[in-house]
């Protein structure tokens, strides 16, 4: 699930999800520490760093990523997340349209 491609642009990071199909592309940050408890999502997402880091974990791993890493989970696949103490950057990727999440408008990128 994790590429490790060392790519960190956003405008390239942006072109290859565009090509691999990824609509509903937009820029996210989470503040240092941040945590998501375990939760699934009806869509397949993807989650590419930008800056910062992040560990995100299944039931079948737990993974750090860091700039230029990638990370595809599959739909309804249950899992939580934990953000480095810097905070992070990050590309995310769905199949849904999301007006917002946690409250917060999200940047769309077009």
């Amino acid at each position: 699930m994790v590429v490790r491609t060392g790519i960190i642009d956003k405008d390239e990071v942006l072109k290859i999800l565009k090509k691999e199909e990824y609509t509903n592309l937009f820029v996210w940050y989470d503040p240092p520490n941040t945590t998501y408890d375990w939760h699934t999502h009806p869509f397949d997402e993807v989650r590419w760093i930008i800056d910062g880091e992040i560990t995100i974990g299944t039931e079948r791993e737990v993974v750090t990523l860091y700039p230029g890493d990638k990370m595809n989970v599959p739909a309804g696949t249950r899992h939580f997340a934990k953000v480095g103490n810097e905070g992070v950057v990050y590309i995310c990727g769905c199949e849904l349209p999301l007006i917002e999440m946690r409250g917060f408008p999200l940047q769309r990128v077009r």
